[in-house]
C-alpha cells in the first residue's frame, strides 16, 4: 500500500523520541491478555436477530483468530493485501481484524448499509482480494448484491459469507489445510508498527469517500493516551453500540479492548432499551457513541424507571453535544458525560475531562490528548486570539499516514498541520469547541451564523428531539437558514412557536433560522453524524417562496 515513507521517516523521528510511537502492534498486547488471563472473556457479541451471544475468552480469541489467518493465506492473501469486510457488529468481524494482522494484511471495514454504488467503488480503489459479508442483515440479501458487481473488480478472488453454507461460508475460514498445528507458522509474520493496518473510508458527511490509511503506531499512539485520561484499564467493561466499520466503533470497540485486556461487547442493532439492558446484563462501565445514542439512552433511562448503574464514563463524539442533553444525562445516567472531537483521520483529539468543572463539560468539546496539538487559524493561515472562530487544523502522533490513492485530497502542510475543514474556537485554556464544518458555514448578509450556538439554544426547547440547522440560496442575502427539526412523540412546533422561544433565549434576530422543517427522522451516516450536505440539497429542492414558514 503506497505511502509517503519520506514523510512518515521524518514523522517516526520526532515520535519515537517523544514516545508516542512506541513499535508496538495490538498482537503485542493480545499476546499479553493471553499470558496473564486467558480465560477472561475478551469478546460477548449477540446477534439480535437470533438472540444468541457468542462469548470468547483471550485464549479462544487468539485461537481462532489464528485459523483464519492461516487460511486466508492459503487462499493467496498476503503482506499488503487488502481484506474488505462488510459485517454489522458480529464477533466475525474482531476476528478479522486479528487475523490480517497476523499475516501482515490490511483491514478494510465496510459499513453494512453500502450497497453497489458504493461497495462497487471502494473495492475497485482498495483491489479487495477477499470480501466478507452477512447471508442476510435486516432483510437483505448481500450475497446476491456482491453477485452484482464481482465481474467490475478483477482483484476479488474470495467472497465469504457469514452465516452462509458450504465451501464460501465463513465456517469454512476456521478450518485451514494446516489445522492447529500450523498456527506456530504464524509466529514472525505479522504486520510490522508502520505498515498499514487499516483502510477506512470516511463516513460521507460530505459526499465524498476517502480511504483513509492508519498504522499500528498512529491507532495505538491515540488509545493509551484516551484509556489514561478516561481511567480505563483491563478491569472495564466497554460496550459498542456504534458501528465497528466506522473509525468510532473500530478504534474503541476492537482495538482498545485487546490493548487493555479488557471486555468487549458489541450491539448489532441499536435500540436504547437494548443498550441499557447489555450494560446492566454483562456490567459495561463504559461505552461511546453519537448524540443520538446518548440522547435515546438518557431518554429511556428516565422513563423505564430501571438505569445503567454499572456505567462509569459515556464518551460522545461525532458531533457537538448540545449543552441541556449533557446536563441531563449526567444527572440520569449518574455517570461522566465525555464530550469528544476527533475523525477517521486521527481517532478521538480532544475529550473533556470525567473531573471537568461543569462549563468546561458542557460547553466544549474539550482539550488536546497528550500527542496531539491544535490551532485554530484565519483564511490566511494566522492563529486567531482565544475565544475567535478559526478553521481547526490538527498535528501529531495519531494523524493518519494519506488517503489510498488520492495524495491531492490531503491537506496535510509541510509542518505536519492537518486542515481538518471544521470551524472552532479555542478557550484560554486550550479546550475548543467545534462549530460547524467550513463547507457547513451560513454567511447571512455578510455575516457568519453560529449554526452549533443556534442549534443548542433550539434543542432547548422541550418540543425538540433533534434538529439541525443549515443555509440555502437566497438572492438578496446570499443565504438563509433553514432548521430541520425531529420532533418528540405527540409534541408540535410552529415557525412562530420557534421564533418566541429563540427570542425568549435572548438569540440576535439575524441569527434566527428563516425556515423550520418537521422531518420523521434527519439524514444520517451509520456512526450517527447528520449528513447536512443532503439537508441543504433538501431545502434547496422545496424551493419555498416566502421567506417564513
Amino acid at each position: 500500500m503506497e505511502i509517503d515513507r519520506e514523510r512518515l521517516l521524518a514523522r517516526r523521528e520526532a515520535m519515537r523520541a517523544a514516545a508516542h510511537w512506541r513499535d508496538e502492534t495490538l498482537l503485542d498486547h493480545l499476546a499479553h491478555a493471553v499470558a496473564r488471563t486467558p480465560d477472561k472473556p475478551a469478546i460477548v457479541a449477540r446477534r439480535s436477530e437470533t438472540g444468541e451471544a457468542a462469548r470468547f475468552s483471550y485464549r479462544e480469541f487468539d485461537r481462532v483468530s489464528d485459523l483464519v489467518a492461516l487460511s486466508l493465506r492459503e487462499r493467496g492473501v498476503g503482506r499488503g493485501d487488502v481484506v474488505s469486510f462488510q459485517l454489522p457488529n458480529w464477533w466475525e468481524f474482531s476476528i478479522l481484524h486479528l487475523a490480517c494482522l497476523k499475516i501482515g494484511a490490511v483491514s478494510n471495514p465496510l459499513m453494512i448499509i453500502f450497497r453497489e454504488r458504493e461497495l462497487g467503488f471502494m473495492l475497485g480503489l482498495a483491489e479487495t482480494k477477499v470480501l466478507v459479508v452477512p447471508v442476510c442483515f435486516r432483510g437483505f440479501d448481500y450475497p446476491a448484491m456482491v453477485a452484482g458487481v464481482r465481474d467490475r473488480l478483477p482483484a476479488l478472488r474470495h467472497v465469504f459469507v457469514a452465516g452462509g453454507a458450504g465451501e464460501t461460508a465463513f465456517d469454512a475460514l476456521l478450518t485451514p489445510q494446516a489445522g492447529e498445528a500450523g498456527r506456530a507458522s504464524l509466529l514472525g509474520q505479522g504486520a510490522g508498527p508502520d505498515d498499514v493496518i487499516q483502510l477506512l473510508y470516511t463516513s460521507g458527511t460530505t459526499g465524498e469517500p476517502k480511504g483513509v490509511m492508519h498504522t499500528s503506531n498512529t491507532m495505538l499512539s491515540n488509545l493509551a493516551p484516551f484509556a489514561e485520561r478516561l481511567g480505563l484499564g483491563t478491569g472495564d467493561v466497554i460496550h459498542m453500540p456504534s458501528p465497528l466499520a466506522h473509525q468510532l466503533g473500530f478504534m474503541y470497540g476492537i482495538v482498545l479492548p485487546v490493548m487493555l485486556g479488557a471486555t468487549a461487547v458489541l450491539q448489532d442493532v441499536f435500540t436504547a432499551e437494548e443498550m441499557a439492558r447489555q450494560i446492566r446484563a454483562e456490567g459495561a462501565t463504559f461505552t461511546m457513541g453519537a448524540t443520538p445514542f446518548l440522547n435515546d439512552l438518557t431518554e429511556h433511562v428516565a422513563h423505564a424507571g430501571q438505569g445503567t448503574p454499572s456505567l462509569r464514563v459515556f464518551v460522545s463524539a461525532g458531533a457537538p453535544i448540545p449543552r441541556a442533553l449533557v446536563s441531563k444525562a449526567r444527572r440520569v445516567l449518574a455517570a461522566a458525560i465525555v464530550s469528544a472531537w476527533g475523525m477517521s483521520e486521527n481517532g478521538a483529539v480532544t475529550t473533556t475531562r470525567p473531573d471537568d468543572p461543569e462549563e468546561k463539560a458542557t460547553a466544549t468539546d474539550g482539550c488536546p490528548l497528550p500527542g496531539m496539538e491544535l490551532h485554530v487559524v484565519d483564511a490566511e493561515g494566522r492563529a486567531v486570539p482565544a475565544g475567535e472562530e478559526g478553521r481547526l487544523q490538527v498535528r501529531g502522533c495519531s494523524n493518519f499516514v494519506g488517503y489510498l490513492k488520492r495524495v491531492d485530497l490531503d491537506t496535510t502542510d509541510a509542518e505536519g498541520w492537518f486542515d481538518t475543514g471544521d470551524l472552532a474556537r479555542m478557550d484560554a485554556d486550550g479546550y475548543i469547541r467545534i462549530a460547524g464544518r467550513s463547507k457547513d458555514i451560513i454567511i447571512r448578509g455578510g455575516e457568519n451564523i453560529p449554526v452549533v450556538e443556534v442549534e443548542g439554544v433550539l434543542f432547548k426547547h422541550p418540543a425538540i428531539a433533534e434538529v439541525a440547522v443549515v443555509g440555502y440560496p437566497d438572492e438578496r442575502l446570499g443565504e438563509r437558514a433553514c432548521a430541520f427539526v425531529r420532533l418528540r412523540e405527540g409534541a408540535s412546533l410552529s415557525f412562530a412557536e420557534m421564533v418566541a422561544h429563540l427570542a425568549a433565549q435572548r438569540m440576535a434576530r439575524q441569527y434566527m433560522p428563516e425556515r423550520l422543517e418537521i422531518v420523521e427522522e434527519l439524514p444520517r451516516t451509520p456512526s450517527g453524524k447528520i449528513q447536512k450536505f443532503r439537508l441543504r440539497e433538501m431545502a434547496r429542492e422545496l424551493a419555498l417562496p416566502g421567506p417564513d414558514r
